[in-house]
């Protein structure tokens, strides 16, 4: 019997998914839970396990395709038998109806019909009524926010009449191709002479690459953004165009921590099957400077600052294919060990694409670690619609003086970017030299 694989719902405000990666091909055995394709949705990436065992039969939706929930994107013979049929990985073209017989041989061709004008750019016109709120998910808001799109002129195609992604960028394809409706003829006495016309207003449109200089076949590779890819592309730009950024950057001499951990990675492992990282001591001593400084986990609101009484730290992930920010929720009621475990929970099952996408929602703060290469330090960009990141930058050993004397001393720096509409520099600097305090005066215990 077949069994539908449907596109899941993976959050109450997530209502379409892209098909990323089929990891089977028709007429492949499957079995129950193994994961079959990948997708990419507003909020995280995730695999997504068959729900029977089988053989595929056929794969309805392709890759790259973005779909309503609950839509059925492939089939599965439970029953394994007879061979799978062939994926219409696109929708299949009708067979081509019979060519009309030819007219007779005396009648006159008619009239050439009047050219249809062309469509105005409306992906729908039905408005909903007056007062009904429309229905829709927060990236297409954000998205006719940004474009100056009332949604209430669109019609709905997805699930309940909900205006999806797809409709919005349909209307943006089709307003950035139309062309300029004609003026309506002005009664003039006489006609003008003639006058050479200013060009037209023309319709907004993606700005198109510059004219490259002649380059030889091969030389260059044009691939599209992976979805991930463009959300993190429209998340930073739309931080960057939200908050005025300024930075602070302060270093800490984190020795004692350096030798600390040196000293107890193995016991600490053997102890608690997890592995010793530096994160847990910068998530730690920050959870202890928020609640000291409670405007760097706030949030602006129109013209409100919401302070957030829980304090929840997002730590970001670097896959091979993009960026990841899952939450530590509460991570102010953790200890160390509860800290540790929850991090390198959160970064595997990220690398996995087993996140679920509450655990990617929620953050108030967010600390990244750009010096895991390397590097001195970053300046990252703020985590919307958080007020500040902290970045941690490479662990060196430095000569610096102490006590009037040179000293080789593990120093690390540290970076706040931080939202300059609720946040001063006294303030930023203030959060900065108390979390160096607690980091360089380390006294809380591994266990």
């Amino acid at each position: 019997m077949p069994v539908d694989v449907i596109m899941p719902q993976m959050g109450e405000s997530i209502f379409e998914g892209t098909v990323t990666k089929w990891l089977k091909k028709p007429g492949d055995k499957v079995q129950r839970d193994e994961p079959l394709f990948e997708i990419s949705t507003d909020k995280v990436d995730a695999e997504i396990p068959a729900p029977a065992a089988g053989v595929l039969k056929e794969i309805r939706i392709s890759e790259g395709k973005t779909v309503q929930v609950n839509t059925v994107v492939a089939v599965i013979d439970d029953a394994g038998a007879g061979a799978a049929a062939p994926s219409p990985a696109a929708p299949q073209p009708a067979a081509a109806p019979p060519p009309p017989p030819p007219p007779p041989a005396a009648s006159a061709p008619p009239p050439p019909a009047p050219a249809p004008a062309a469509p105005a750019p409306q992906a729908a016109v039905a408005a909903p009524p007056a007062g009904e709120r429309v229905r829709s998910s927060p990236l297409v808001r954000r998205l006719a926010e940004e474009n100056h799109v009332d949604l209430g002129q669109l019609a709905g195609t997805g699930e309940g009449g909900r205006v999806s992604k797809r409709d919005i960028t349909q209307y943006l394809e089709q307003r950035a191709t139309a062309p300029a409706a004609p003026r309506p003829a002005a009664v003039a006495p006489a006609p003008a002479p003639p006058v050479p016309a200013a060009p037209a207003p023309r319709p907004a449109a993606p700005l198109a690459p510059p004219s490259a200089a002649p380059y030889h076949p091969g030389a260059t590779e044009i691939v599209p953004m992976s979805v991930m890819r463009k959300r993190i592309a429209e998340h930073m730009v739309a931080s960057k165009r939200t908050s005025p950024h300024v930075y602070s950057v302060f270093q800490a001499d984190v020795t004692q921590i350096a030798a600390l951990r040196e000293r107890s990675k193995a016991h600490f492992e053997a102890t608690t099957g997890t592995r010793l990282t530096f994160m847990p001591f910068f998530a730690l001593a920050t959870a202890e400077c928020l609640k000291q400084f409670p405007i760097v986990n706030s949030s602006v609101q129109e013209d409100s600052i919401v302070y957030k009484k829980d304090i929840n730290i997002g730590i970001a992930v670097a896959l091979d294919w993009g960026l990841i920010v899952p939450v530590v929720k509460h991570a102010e009621e953790k200890n160390f060990l509860g800290l540790q475990r929850a991090i390198n929970d959160l970064a595997e099952r990220a690398r996995g694409k087993r996140l679920a996408p509450e655990e990617v929602q929620d953050g108030t703060f967010t600390i990244t670690n750009p010096g895991i290469y390397g590097g001195l330090f970053g300046m990252p960009v703020i985590n919307q619609p958080q007020v500040a990141i902290l970045g941690v930058g490479g662990i060196h050993k430095t000569p610096v003086v102490v006590n009037d004397a040179i000293a080789i001393r593990s120093i690390v720096h540290l970076t706040l970017s931080f939202d300059h509409r609720v946040i001063d520099g006294s303030v930023a600097d203030q959060f900065l030299a108390a979390l160096c305090q607690k980091l360089e005066n380390w006294s809380q215990p591994l266990l």
